[in-house]
């Protein structure tokens, strides 16, 4: 078992004969009592474990711990979860304990509290302790029947042992040495991925639910306190000293017990959030980009928080579980409440497996929405890192944290999406430094106006890696950018002889501003890796772009996904991945000049100038004849009426077919020539149809990307990299 790896206290359980799963784990024995129940039960599961931990953590003599204690309240029996005994007889208990299913909400849970509250004085003597748990929360109180008191405590005390400290949770617990008798403190452990992503959605509900925050601040706040929990444990603290991320009990005074109990709570509760506060504002000294306000929560909501996740080690946790954790519960959460289309991990995958990059490579996602991409080439670099170092190494960290650090950026223009794309970089162990909040199509000096970071410079990635916002539309009138991009102008055909000039559109589409924000980005050579909509590569009205992507890029691969690779994320559009490398100036230059000069060669050739002023002759001469001819000099009256207007449209039509005809026959004559003159090259191109999930999102068990992910690595490597741009 790794360090700090949670107990599995019910395997162990199982281990020693203390239950058993009955009838295929459909039911579970106490053993020592001779109970069984059913263990398909959430709560059920919930108590076993509690049931093993009472005995093999705080050792208890097993004949004294006792579960399904009938209590007598009134005229009615209840059932208490578990009780522990003072003697051997089991006459004196002394702890009740009551358990909850995992998923209980905050107002259930304070529910079973007063729940354990009733049962513990209803019982004959004195219970001295009452634990509430779901698992990944807790209470502990110390009650006094006779007082009618209860006093929040850090937890129940183990066998023997009769005063607790007023915290619970310290650096190097494990490493301590305890004699018995005595207090045993607890380390943060590690937790597998359901139950990290449990807690954050439990730590959220409970802030949302009660109605006082909606459940996009309720977000917001809870990441500030995930970070607050990750700066705690980073911290430099020495052996034994208490986490200040733990809620730590506090004496009350005051001339009555009521007085005391509240006064204690409220001193607690106000420590507690100072603590947090603390955290905060050295964390923010340090990352004042992450988060640019103060916490908004009461000190309640604060302690709500840190009862969910006191007990958790997230620096330890594997990097896989956390990430997933953190990234389930986030895409959830966009979804319902943004309708933000993240890409699925199979699909990013892909894109960043298949691409040359090294912990020296500039990487940058210019619509990087939670971070998938940057940490997937994160996570590239560290594979690469235990190629060459130890993995506990100090070389292996500082091969991976310079890249993270130093040469991954990103671009977000959502802020709260941005801040969880650092939060969820910050949880993967950093590379949050530089990604910023901002409209991905400003030019790069905005960009770096705006967000102090100078490495947003045109020119200087080595590759980019993105799938932009599909299907919305910029326009001029609201942003003035529009104009500055040559995708932002009109379509100049070469047929056009009546061109007069470049013009603004109105409006462009986003990913194709995209294409060509990345080109600015890139350096020369380097590499583009973007999804796109079907639409860029098929239809006819965007063959300017595919015609200026030629110009710009070395076309290195086209992957088509399948309808469904978006279906489960809310969109459905129809897209591939385009995969391009940068030509260099001088190369597109020359690309551009030599399609001017074949263009200008097949105008001469065919007298394009001349046939179409034929045509246009022709058409102004029957116009004429036919109105002569008709009407005999009654020129103004006939074009008044709707037989003159229809059939003047139906003649023009006639003649700008011709016009068409003739444009055809030379776009034909064009694209023949310049296969036959243009330098050719070799595209890798795929189909997808199984991506390892369905429409629903449901595991396929299948994922073609995987093989053609391995041929495009190689096509890449053996074919283009070696290629002159």
């Amino acid at each position: 078992m790794s360090e700090n790896q949670a107990i599995d206290y019910f395997q162990l359980g199982i281990n020693k004969g203390l239950i058993k799963l009955l009838d295929d784990g459909k039911r579970i024995e106490y053993v020592e009592q001779k109970k069984n129940r059913l263990y398909s039960n959430p709560e059920e599961q919930v108590q076993a474990e509690v049931y093993c931990r009472l005995i093999l953590e705080y050792r208890y003599p097993k004949h004294r711990v006792q579960n399904f204690v009938m209590v007598t309240m009134g005229s009615s029996k209840k059932e208490a979860d578990i009780v522990v005994y003072n003697d051997d007889e089991c006459l004196e208990p002394h702890i009740l304990v009551e358990c909850k299913q995992q998923e209980v909400s905050d107002a259930e849970f304070s529910q079973a509290i007063n729940q354990a509250y009733a049962y513990a004085f209803a019982l004959p003597n004195n219970v001295k302790w009452v634990w509430v748990t779901s698992k990944i929360k807790n209470e502990y109180f110390q009650v006094d029947k006779r007082k009618n008191t209860r006093k929040s405590e850090s937890d129940i005390p183990p066998y023997g042992v009769e005063k607790l400290a007023p915290y619970k949770f310290v650096k190097s617990a494990d490493k301590l040495n305890y004699k018995e008798g005595e207090q045993k403190f607890f380390e943060l452990q590690v937790v597998v991925q359901d139950e990290l992503t449990r807690r954050f959605k439990q730590a959220h509900n409970a802030l949302w639910a009660g109605g006082q925050l909606n459940p996009s601040e309720a977000f917001d706040e809870l990441d500030k306190l995930i970070f607050c929990k990750i700066w705690d444990e980073r911290k430099a603290r020495l052996q034994g000293k208490p986490y200040d991320f733990q809620v730590i009990q506090e004496e009350g005074k005051g001339k009555t017990e009521d007085e005391k109990q509240r006064d204690a709570l409220r001193k607690t509760n106000e420590a507690l959030f100072n603590r947090i506060n603390t955290l905060y504002e050295e964390g923010r000294k340090k990352d004042p980009e992450v988060f640019r306000d103060n916490i908004r929560l009461t000190h309640e909501r604060v302690r709500t928080i840190v009862e969910y996740l006191q007990d958790i080690n997230l620096n330890k946790t594997d990097l896989d579980s956390k990430g997933h954790a953190f990234e389930t519960f986030m895409d959830s959460f966009f979804r319902g409440s943004f309708g933000q289309y993240f890409t699925p991990r199979p699909i990013v995958k892909f894109i960043v497996d298949v691409l040359p990059i090294t912990h020296e490579s500039l990487v940058l996602d210019t619509s990087c929405g939670s971070g998938g991409f940057l940490l997937h080439a994160l996570e590239k670099v560290r594979r690469e890192a235990n190629e060459f170092y130890d993995p506990d190494s100090k070389e292996h960290w500082q091969h991976w944290h310079d890249f993270a650090e130093k040469r991954l950026y990103g671009i977000e223009i959502n802020e709260q999406i941005s801040r969880a794309a650092k939060m969820n970089m910050i949880i993967h162990d950093d590379g949050h430094t530089n990604v910023i909040s901002a409209d991905g199509l400003l030019k790069d000096a905005k960009l770096q106006e705006l967000s102090k970071n100078h490495g947003f410079k045109y020119g200087r990635f080595d590759f980019i890696i993105t799938n932009p916002p599909f299907g919305s539309a910029v326009k001029l009138t609201e942003k003035a950018y529009l104009d500055t991009y040559k995708f932002g102008q009109r379509d100049t055909s070469w047929l056009d002889l009546k061109n007069s000039g470049v013009k603004n559109r109105d409006t462009q589409s986003t990913e194709v501003l995209f294409i060509e924000q990345c080109h600015h980005f890139l350096n020369d050579g380097g590499y583009l890796a973007i999804v796109i909509p079907d639409g860029v590569l098929t239809n006819s009205s965007l063959q300017y772009v595919r015609d200026q992507i030629e110009d710009w890029y070395r076309i290195v691969a086209v992957v088509s996904l399948p309808q469904t690779a978006f279906t489960a994320n809310g969109a459905g559009v129809k897209s591939s991945v385009l995969f391009l490398r940068k030509y260099s100036a001088d190369k597109t230059h020359a690309l551009q000049q030599q399609k001017l000069s074949l263009q200008a060669a097949l105008l001469t050739e065919h007298n394009y100038q001349k046939e179409v002023n034929k045509i246009e002759q022709a058409k102004k001469h029957t116009l004429d004849n036919a109105i002569g001819a008709v009407y005999l000099g009654e020129l103004k009256d006939f074009k008044k009426t709707e037989d003159y207007k229809a059939w003047k449209a139906e003649k023009s039509t006639e003649f700008t077919e011709q016009i068409n005809e003739l444009k055809e026959r030379l776009e034909e004559a064009y694209l023949l020539r310049k296969q036959n003159e243009f330098s050719d090259y070799q595209i890798f191109m795929a189909i997808a149809e199984d991506i390892g999930y369905d429409a629903t999102g449901k595991q396929t068990g299948k994922n073609e990307l995987d093989l053609i992910g391995a041929e495009l690595a190689r096509f890449i490597v053996e074919e283009v990299s070696r290629e002159p741009v």
